[in-house]
């Protein structure tokens, strides 16, 4: 039989995690009413629920340790993330470990003999959810990065305003009169680049055609599948909205293999700001966002959980940085 977790009772005593961990911890008085504390008390008997003690340690601040899972090691917007988290854990007395998803590229799968024994808690991002559950410590807090707000397990989330990144995009690209847009999206299943795809389609409503085309977030293989959208029968599009720095990267290559000039036959966004925005020609409009301030925040929220604190904040503002790879169309399109 599996044993109860906190997030056990909290469901069947109608409260939060948080909540939960007051209660248990003995930190209540004061923020939670007697009424709610005795429900929560009750319930934990009832279901037959005992607190983890190496989580009550990790509470009492005897590992001051935060994981950080990410989809991989090499992306430097996940470098960044990290940096933010470490500036913030470090000023607390904190460290912070880096995970990177079973699926991607970095050590070993399980770094822990026990993630509840070595943990304060884990910082997430949705792109690596499923490395979760190679690490186990189901008890732990979780603070969610772009993902569905109220989703999950997670006691808070930190998310960016994606949904405006892409309105950015699309008004300066509309203001430029562009009609025929292709949206090369990321080939991941994961919250943001949903966000993504419906903010577009909102944004352009019927003011605009639009088409997907979809790839891993590898250049090589974006080349290549933006080589094939780019050779397709139809009206060629005039601006393609690119989930990602490195998917507009693949596709201003295929562009010059096609002997296509970006922006003068085809404008390009990316979306991240990373340093290969700046290393292509021409340079790269795109949605910078600020990477740091999502570590920052990350482990703010997850010191705030840990303090049995509720955790609100507004998304994380980006801006559009408009660079040399955008421009009005063509007022002829070569077929």
């Amino acid at each position: 039989m599996t044993r109860p977790t906190s997030r056990d009772v909290a469901t069947a005593a109608g409260v939060s995690q948080a909540t939960v961990s007051l209660v248990l911890g003995d930190k209540w008085r004061g923020r939670v009413s007697e009424r709610t504390a005795h429900l929560v008390r009750t319930t934990a008997a009832d279901l037959g629920y005992r607190p983890n003690l190496a989580a009550r340690n990790l509470r009492l601040g005897s590992t001051r340790t935060a994981l950080l899972v990410v989809p991989a090691l090499t992306n430097e917007f996940f470098a960044r993330v990290h940096t933010g988290a470490a500036r913030i854990a470090a000023a607390h007395g904190f460290g912070v470990v880096l995970y990177p998803s079973p699926d991607g590229t970095g050590p070993a799968r399980d770094p822990f003999a026990s993630a509840s024994a070595a943990l304060d808690g884990v910082i997430a991002s949705s792109m690596a959810a499923g490395a979760l559950d190679a690490i186990g410590g189901d008890e732990l807090p979780l603070v969610m990065l772009d993902s569905a707000p109220g989703s999950g397990r997670a006691a808070a989330h930190v998310n960016l305003a994606m949904a405006d990144g892409m309105h950015q995009v699309t008004e300066h690209l509309l203001t430029l009169g562009h009609r025929r847009f292709l949206h090369f999206a990321a080939a991941v299943d994961s919250w943001t680049f949903h966000i993504r795809a419906q903010a577009l389609a909102r944004h352009l409503g019927p003011h605009a055609e639009l088409r997907t085309v979809r790839a891993p977030l590898d250049v090589t293989e974006a080349r290549t599948a933006m080589e094939a959208a780019l050779t397709a029968p139809g009206d060629r599009p005039t601006a393609i909205v690119c989930d990602d720095d490195i998917l507009a990267v693949g596709a201003c290559k295929a562009a010059r293999r096609l002997g296509l000039r970006v922006p003068d036959d085809l404008s390009v966004t990316g979306i991240d700001d990373l340093a290969l925005a700046t290393a292509v020609e021409p340079e790269l409009t795109t949605v910078h966002l600020p990477a740091e301030r999502v570590g920052e925040q990350g482990m703010a929220a997850l010191l705030a959980v840990l303090d049995g604190t509720p955790w609100t904040a507004p998304d994380i503002p980006v801006n559009l940085v408009v660079r040399a790879s955008t421009a009005p169309p063509p007022t002829t399109t070569r077929p």
